[in-house]
């Protein structure tokens, strides 16, 4: 059982570098609306994680699938931290920004693994072979 709980820790590690890379990409581009950064949210780069600290705050969660019809995967989460409104239809560029990166990041981070990025209701989730492979 211990190799497996590694196993999950180095797949789910993989993921969250696939998201840091997106952050700074977008950090760097500022694919949005110039948007001042939320007053208690440190600049892009200078925190140990990318998810705390820039515009962008990019990452999943797993979830069961219960009610999904794609199953268990992970819910993609890509919010901007801004205390200013942001248009619904800037939210909808930024998401597909995120998505077609990631489609285009997964096969690399995760080669001979069958991972797909739909829209499952509202939300996008990473779904396919969750198998864990060869790690």
């Amino acid at each position: 059982m211990g190799d497996s709980n590694s196993k999950l820790e180095r797949w789910e590690a993989k993921l969250k570098t696939v998201f840091d890379e997106i952050d700074k990409e977008l950090e760097g581009t500022k694919e949005s609306t110039p948007l001042r950064l939320h007053p208690n949210r440190p600049p892009a780069g200078s925190t140990s994680n990318r998810e705390d600290d820039g515009l962008f705050d990019l990452g999943a969660a797993f979830t069961v699938g219960i009610g999904s019809k794609y199953g268990p995967g992970y819910v993609v989460q890509a919010r901007m931290a801004t205390l200013e409104q942001i248009p619904p239809e800037e939210q909808k560029k930024f998401e597909q920004a995120v998505i077609q990166r990631l489609r285009q990041k997964l096969p690399k981070a995760f080669p001979n693994t069958k991972l797909r990025v739909d829209l499952d209701g509202h939300i996008y989730k990473i779904h396919g072979d969750l198998s864990l492979g060869r790690l």
